[in-house]
């Protein structure tokens, strides 16, 4: 049983391919479960507020005062346009079909929705939970080229970006596809999410170019009140982000949500710990961070572990991200700006790494798929943190080259000067 529901737990379209197929053929199929559903439009709210008004806020006090409104607005479009590219294509190619690499468009506009079930969930409820996912991803490669990219490029990038890089990966792993056919383990998204937007990110700062002034020049966040603020929200939101993930109102829900609140919580005290250490003084703003990098890093591991095995991935999590954000900001010398690589992507990666170590049921995990072991699973997980970055860059650049040829990259020096809130949008964040 335990191994029954670790494989059926490893993707978020436990019900994707033959069984999701089956139900949308007969209309009849399965019945969709009252508390499951309730569970799921529960945590569906919670990750759509993870971007909205979290992320935005969580982001645009990083910035300077004069490009907070843009961040904000970069988020808000965003969840706009993946919206509809999810409805008309996005979750098609994610979670329809059989094909190992990605989906068909059997489901495209979503017809026939309300007949359909999806495991135990109306397929509406399934779409909508898979939905804020495919939003939040493109948003947190926000964080890597705020106050110097055209908002043309924002919009180009991010809708390529979700139909040729997050949807073929979902597929591959919460779809069905040939990751999950290995049984790869990714509870809520360290491959899928965290770990394609910090690739990305990395890419995107290479081809656009660092801020004026960097690495020399670094502007303090102009308000860290607003960062902790929308930092709890992404906080309270991961709930629904992880333990949503079960699908399920269910034991497995309830570990998951345990071990990503653990994560959080031990990865705050171990940055603020570091931080003292090293500067004399912990600051609000590298407490917040530690408790993203601690999220970021339970997030494909969390209902496989138990609480201790998640305070082990905070813990570990902060400690190689504070550190990752001084090798690739002061070694590397490349501007991603807020951190999305060295948080994201890194705690995602090391997340997906860990797991196969902490899921052992001698140290409380739930275990493993049949046929396999903590060796034969970190094979895998290797296997598939190699092809999901390798994809994830080679796509993006490729991206980025036509959005550079098309609408252009990086915004005008002058624009730059004045801001992005005033000469992108005609207003600004603050009125003096």
């Amino acid at each position: 049983m335990v191994r029954a529901r670790v494989l059926a737990a490893s993707a978020i379209g436990v019900a994707a391919s033959g069984l999701a197929t089956a139900a949308w053929a007969q209309g009849a199929g399965p019945v969709a479960d009252p508390a499951n559903t309730a569970w799921v439009l529960a945590a569906t709210a919670l990750v759509l507020f993870m971007t909205l008004p979290g992320l935005a806020l969580f982001y645009a006090g990083l910035v300077r005062g004069k490009n907070a409104l843009s961040v904000m607005m970069h988020c808000v479009a965003i969840a706009c346009a993946a919206s509809v590219i999810w409805l008309l294509g996005g979750y098609s190619l994610a979670f329809s079909g059989t094909a190992p690499l990605i989906g068909d468009l059997a489901r495209f506009g979503l017809p026939n929705a309300r007949a359909g079930v999806v495991g135990t969930l109306p397929e509406t409820v399934f779409f909508a939970f898979q939905m804020t996912f495919a939003i939040i991803t493109p948003g947190l490669i926000v964080g890597a080229y705020v106050e110097r990219i055209r908002f043309g490029a924002v919009l180009m990038f991010s809708g390529l970006w979700l139909l040729l890089v997050y949807a073929p990966v979902c597929h591959w792993i919460w779809g069905g596809g040939w990751l999950a056919q290995m049984k790869v383990m990714d509870y809520a998204g360290g491959l899928v999410v965290h770990a394609t937007a910090g690739i990305s990110s990395l890419v995107a700062v290479a081809m656009l170019g660092p801020r004026d002034g960097f690495p020399k020049e670094l502007h303090p966040p102009h308000n860290p009140g607003m960062t902790m603020m929308g930092a709890g929200m992404l906080w309270v939101g991961w709930y629904g982000f992880n333990a949503g993930s079960a699908l399920a109102a269910d034991a497995s829900a309830g570990s998951a949500l345990v071990a990503t609140h653990m994560s959080a919580a031990t990865a705050g005290l171990v940055w603020a710990v570091i931080e003292k250490l090293k500067f004399g003084r912990a600051s609000m703003i590298g407490v917040v961070t530690g408790v993203v990098a601690g999220l970021a890093t339970v997030t494909p591991a969390s209902g496989f572990v138990g609480p201790v095995g998640g305070m082990i991935l905070g813990a570990l999590g902060s400690l190689v991200c504070f550190h990752a954000v001084d090798i690739v900001k002061h070694r590397l010398k490349l501007d991603d700006s807020l951190d999305v690589f060295a948080v994201h992507g890194v705690g995602g990666l090391l997340g997906t790494f860990l797991v196969a170590g902490l899921a052992s049921t001698a140290l409380g995990g739930a275990g493993y798929a049949e046929g396999m072991d903590a060796g034969r699973q970190l094979g895998v997980q290797a296997l598939g943190a190699l092809a999901v970055c390798a994809w994830s860059g080679i796509a993006s650049a490729a991206i980025l080259l036509v959005c550079k040829v098309t609408v252009g990259l990086r915004a005008t020096p002058e624009a730059i000067e004045d801001g992005l809130d005033l000469s992108s949008h005609g207003e600004r964040a603050y009125q003096s």
